[in-house]
């Protein structure tokens, strides 16, 4: 893509992931290394039809279909994220398999997606309920970080009314909200069966979590090990790098 197709404020990046680049701007939510680690962790079933809530500039629908899922689709609230999303789509040649559609989380049962058919549901939630911390002054952004346009409960909720009996949903949150997570997801039908905690260093407390859920499975957690993004001197861990290498 040349400079004269980016709009003003907009940058190309490279994933570093299968060739893998995405359109972002200065002014919107950045994607962080939290939808990389959601993107390696969820399970990836041959066949499968991904479902992005909140999708941001398209990140893990892109990375999604990196892992092999047959089609990716990402709802995105942000008419100006949902239109980088679809550019950087198109950018890397994976319309016929990774679309956006332009929606609310909170109104997905009014005809917006059709119901009971996704395999996979992902999301990279707002992570921080109004009231704590400070918003930020850019509305994209603002949205991205906390629960201005839907909160923990409704993300769940939109994921359990697309999801198909027996199907997955994998989420990436803030690690201090566990027992909440647990709690609302239960309630919605959605067994938590694999968690796996995220820290900065093998001696830091954990900053996040990774979590998937089976709607109406059957109870029974598994607790995976911890993941460590960084080794003491500051590099990438190996486990880290080896999801870009394996990419390469």
């Amino acid at each position: 893509m040349d400079s004269e197709s980016l709009l003003p404020g907009e940058r190309v990046d490279d994933l570093l992931i299968n060739g893998l680049k995405i359109i972002q701007q200065g002014q919107e939510f950045r994607f962080s290394l939290d939808s990389v680690l959601l993107a390696h962790f969820a399970t990836v079933r041959p066949g499968d039809k991904a479902l992005d809530l909140g999708a941001g500039t398209g990140v893990l629908g892109l990375l999604l279909a990196a892992r092999g899922v047959s089609v990716a689709c990402g709802v995105e609230i942000n008419p100006r994220m949902a239109q980088m999303a679809e550019r950087s789509i198109r950018l890397n040649k994976l319309a016929e398999r990774v679309s956006v559609v332009r929606g609310d989380v909170r109104e997905l049962d009014k005809a917006l997606l059709p119901c009971d058919q996704w395999d996979l549901v992902v999301t990279n939630p707002p992570y921080r309920p109004l009231g704590g911390g400070k918003i930020s002054p850019l509305p994209g952004v603002a949205a991205a970080r906390h629960e201005t346009a839907g909160t923990l409960t409704d993300f769940v909720a939109a994921a359990r009314s697309v999801i198909r009996q027996g199907g997955r949903f994998a989420m990436v949150h803030l690690a201090e909200r566990l027992t909440e997570i647990m709690a609302v997801m239960n309630k919605a039908g959605i067994e938590p069966k694999r968690l796996r905690l995220v820290h900065p260093m093998a001696d830091k407390k954990a900053k996040l979590l990774l979590v998937e859920g089976v709607r109406a499975g059957r109870p029974g957690l598994s607790v995976l090990p911890p993941l460590f993004v960084y080794h003491p001197e500051g590099t990438y861990s190996n486990e880290i790098m080896a999801y870009y290498q394996a990419g390469e």
